[in-house]
């Protein structure tokens, strides 16, 4: 298990921090015999206006989307085209509105997170955790004061 702490006194220093988590993600090798079976899953924890949804663009930035990201809180997930790597899919899951993990599950949850073809960005994953994966990337965000947060990211992968 890994863990890295940052601090951010701007949004576009929180893009650039999920910008190089994302460049991480892409570089991520398998070998023959340990081909990915499942999507990977970040899920974002943390205040309201921690940043999160910030942290989705500049990640989505790094995996070269090119669309414009929003927050999708009314429709609950959004997928995104990722051109040029062995990811096709960026799926932004936001569960602030929902009640209960089955309303994820309704959406397709399985299919989405058993396609190594996508990744999966989860903002307020602790309402969803029963269905997260154990080895699914925590990032973590914590308001310091008005103009800083607190960004820890928590991975298994190396």
């Amino acid at each position: 298990m890994r863990s890295e702490s940052f601090i951010s006194k701007s949004a576009e220093k929180t893009k650039k921090i999920a910008e190089k988590l994302a460049r991480e993600i892409l570089k991520i090798s398998f070998n023959q015999t340990e081909k990915p079976i499942a999507a990977i899953i970040v899920g974002l924890e943390g205040d309201l206006g921690g940043g999160k949804t910030t942290f989705v663009q500049g990640f989505a930035r790094g995996l070269g989307v090119k669309k414009n990201i929003t927050s999708p809180t009314f429709v609950i997930l959004k997928r995104f085209r990722i051109k040029e790597a062995r990811f096709k899919n960026l799926i932004h899951i936001d569960a602030y509105r929902v009640k209960n993990s089955g309303e994820i599950l309704d959406l397709g949850w399985e299919g989405l997170a058993n396609n190594p073809q996508n990744i999966i960005l989860a903002e307020w994953a602790d309402k969803i955790k029963d269905i997260l994966p154990k080895n699914h990337i925590q990032v973590r965000f914590k308001v310091v004061r008005e103009d800083e947060r607190e960004i820890i990211i928590i991975s298994s992968f190396k």
